[in-house]
Order: structure tokens, then sequence, then C-alpha cells
């Protein structure tokens, strides 16, 4: 077994868990902040992200609401693992994302999700701070 690389973003977001796990599962926010999708937050569900780039073909492991989202996030020949982690810190919430797979010779994946995931983030808190 080749030991894998992670990429872990972690952010304090002045709202609520209920408010973040919107922009995480609903279709509409999640095009907002992330790409166009057909998710739905049911596990099982396989669906897809699509950008400019191309596409990422994924299937929901895990849904525990307002608390955890995890799916596969799979991409050429990357096969790899997104999980959200929302914990409640008073007035605000720690976000945290892993995204976990990526062998040590998809180092041009790893760089580029390095780069991508703290600018989706930023996406991301724009989308909460204009949503109800």
């Amino acid at each position: 077994m080749t030991e894998t690389l992670s990429i872990v973003v972690e952010r304090e977001i002045p709202h609520p868990p209920e408010k973040i796990w919107r922009a995480l599962t609903q279709p509409h926010l999640i095009e907002a902040w992330l790409m166009k999708n057909d998710f739905k937050a049911d596990e099982g569900h396989r669906f897809n992200l699509s950008a400019d780039w191309g596409a990422v073909d994924c299937q929901v492991r895990t849904v525990e609401q307002n608390k955890t989202l995890s799916y596969t996030w799979d991409t050429k020949d990357l096969r790899s693992v997104v999980t959200w982690t929302l914990i409640p810190t008073g007035s605000s919430t720690l976000l945290r994302m892993e995204q976990e797979g990526f062998r040590p010779d998809q180092q041009p994946y790893f760089r580029g999700a390095k780069v991508g995931w703290p600018r989706f983030f930023d996406a991301l808190e724009k989308v909460l701070a204009r949503s109800d």
C-alpha cells in the first residue's frame, strides 16, 4: 500500500453549521462556490461536478446533517475522498475539509488542490455572506 497525501483546510466561519451545511449540500449554492453539479445529500448518490477544465465523478459516502459530509472525488486517474466536518464554536463554526488519496506521483493534482481549496473556501465565504 502506497502512502498517500492529504490536504486539510480549516477555517473558522462566522455562521452556524446549518447555514454552512446548506451551502455544502444545495446544488444552486454548491454551483456558486464550487462547480456545476447534480448533488443530492443521499448516501450512495452518484453525482458530477463540472467546470471549464473538466469534470469530477463523485459518490456520496457519509451524510450526517450539519456535522459531516464525505464523497469520493475521482478525476482522470485521481481517486480521492473529500470529507467536510462542521464543528460549532459558539457563534461560529470551524469548517474542516480534508481531501485524501493523492499518490506521491500525483504532485500536479496535489499542488492544484492545495491552491484550489483555499480559493473554494474564499468563494464559499462570499456565498455565505450574501445568502440569508
